[in-house]
């Protein structure tokens, strides 16, 4: 239980700002805020959320427990740095139609990003790495669905980078803390 609430609640917490939820915050400004568009962020939120926490699980399967702990600290310093990176977006000239094409590069920009890195670290931990999914699902869906519901005009309204940045500190530093405990049992 407590893998899927925190999971949840940070990827939720990573994915606000992050390139998937401005790629369909500008696709719902230009395309209309459709129905369709909201199920393809949401059915892409969860497939992602699907894969890292199976490679979560399966990696951490195959490692002695402090080899899992550091896979552990290196997924959480790579979600740290791929926040702490500053997300730049190019207005589309000419967006497309197609749903399809719409899928394929919103799981593209989710399945390399930090909240689905941290379900990857989430899920090598858990016992039950499917509660980490369920709950990555969840906080990724309602991300998307805030980008969606907002627009680009509505998520530039909040402080959205300074948020990231500080978030990336924090996991930058859980990092550190986990990989010293996983090397040298200091904590």
């Amino acid at each position: 239980m407590d893998s899927f609430i925190f999971s949840l609640l940070l990827v939720f917490a990573l994915a606000l700002g992050g390139r998937d939820q401005w790629l369909v915050a500008r696709w719902a400004d230009a395309l209309g805020r459709s129905v369709p568009l909201l199920l393809i962020g949401i059915v892409s939120a969860c497939a992602s959320a699907g894969v890292m926490a199976w490679l979560g699980s399966e990696f951490a399967a195959m490692l002695p427990p402090r080899a899992a702990q550091m896979l552990v600290a290196f997924a959480l310093a790579l979600a740290g740095f791929e926040l702490g990176w500053q997300v730049k977006f190019k207005p589309p000239r000419e967006p497309t139609r197609s749903l399809g094409a719409v899928a394929i590069v919103l799981a593209a920009r989710q399945i390399g990003d930090g909240a689905r890195f941290a379900v990857f670290a989430f899920a090598a931990q858990a016992s039950l790495p499917a509660t980490a999914a369920l709950g990555g699902a969840l906080g990724g869906a309602a991300a998307v669905a805030m980008g969606w519901s907002l627009g680009s005009a509505g998520l530039e309204r909040l402080p959205l980078p300074v948020l990231r940045r500080g978030l990336a500190l924090c996991l930058i530093l859980a990092a550190l803390f986990i990989g010293l405990n996983a090397r040298y049992d200091a904590f």
